[in-house]
């Protein structure tokens, strides 16, 4: 289907995955979070991005993505998204015939690093690094929506 992301993500561990590459820092923040539809805001260096999700229907879901000027994006997040905004370094590394996005948090997030591959299908095979870890695709806690009422810096382990 057109406008469908399929997407997995895992846990990253150690230091392995990151090598000297392009990093990339994003600043985002969300309209609304409606499990119906997520609705974010995006600034990526000089360019931003609003996006309209749909609900996950296993790994994937509908995605719509548009150009938006980058000053109204920084009033948006600054005046009309839920706070805090969701600080994090993305790295894009090549791996088999796939290429990872690992987000690398800041802020009250820090210390999560979360690596995530888009698939053309859902059981589409792929090569998996040796830093890759345990899959949290199914997990909430783990969507960048949920980051902001429940950032990293409050769990107190993997497991809660």
């Amino acid at each position: 289907m057109a406008n469908t992301e399929i997407e997995r993500k895992f846990l990253v561990r150690g230091q392995g995955w990151k090598q000297p590459q392009r990093a990339q820092r994003y600043r985002q923040a969300y309209l609304s979070t409606d499990k119906q539809r997520v609705v974010r805001v995006r600034v990526i260096e000089d360019d931003a991005w609003l996006t309209i999700k749909g609900p996950s229907r296993g790994i994937a879901r509908l995605e719509f993505e548009y150009p938006i000027p980058v000053k109204d994006a920084e009033v948006m997040l600054d005046s009309l998204c839920q706070q805090p905004v969701i600080d994090k370094t993305r790295y894009r590394i090549e791996h088999g015939n796939h290429v990872w996005e690992v987000d690398e948090f800041h802020g009250d997030n820090q210390g999560l690093v979360v690596a995530e591959i888009e698939l053309r299908a859902e059981d589409e095979a792929f090569e998996q690094p040796e830093w890759l870890g345990e899959e949290v695709s199914d997990d909430p806690r783990y969507f960048n929506s949920n980051l902001i009422a429940h950032p990293f810096r409050e769990w107190s382990g993997p497991d809660n």
